[in-house]
């Protein structure tokens, strides 16, 4: 999803490949994906990668007429790769925690949920008063953070009295045309994205 809302965002072209999970194992997906996961992106020249992180600041790098990411060695660059980052090593691996543990080790899914909450409380300090994580416009740090969030709202890890910036961040990001359009793009969970 995230890295279909990017290309939505950015205006490239692609298509989702929906993927069964037996296809998923297959030594044609493997071949794509060592661990036989997705997102995978490849390309019109046969190149692949994959990590939906990684791809976005591939395509962020692939359309600098985007803006979704600044310039290289730029402060802004530099805060787009850390807030990236940290929505994938400090928000989603807690996420994830709590809701492998939720229904059968409620102590393991409380330190799952602790460990969000310190993220997001970081994250509720840095956008106060902001519109997004780095600039005043949309970058990659909003499609990955703003994907990872999503994510913990479903799982009701995002009560509003405690964190109304960061609702109201991801509140902005769900409206969006082009996440809109990702949604419908990617019905599927299992997507391979050709771009």
């Amino acid at each position: 999803m995230r890295v279909a809302w990017l290309l939505e965002e950015i205006g490239a072209p692609y298509e989702p490949v929906s993927l069964s999970t037996a296809e998923t194992t297959e030594s044609e997906h493997l071949a794509r994906h060592p661990l036989g996961r997705v997102p995978v992106l490849e390309t019109d020249e046969g190149e692949l990668l994959f990590e939906s992180t990684a791809i976005c600041l591939d395509l962020g790098d692939r359309y600098p007429e985007a803006g979704v990411l600044a310039p290289v060695r730029s402060r802004d660059r530099a805060l787009v790769y850390q807030w990236s980052v940290f929505a994938m090593t400090e928000l989603e691996p807690a996420i994830l925690e709590f809701a492998r543990h939720s229904d059968g080790d409620p102590e393991r899914a409380a330190a799952g949920a602790d460990r969000f909450g310190a993220g997001a409380a970081v994250l509720e300090r840095a956008l106060d008063g902001r519109e997004f994580l780095v600039a005043d416009h949309l970058t990659v740090a909003d499609v990955v953070t703003g994907g990872v969030l999503g994510l913990a709202a479903r799982r009701g890890l995002l009560p509003a009295p405690a964190y109304p910036s960061v609702n109201d961040y991801v509140s902005r990001l769900i409206e969006r045309p082009a996440f809109r359009r990702a949604v419908a793009a990617t019905e599927s969970s299992l997507a391979q994205l050709i771009a």
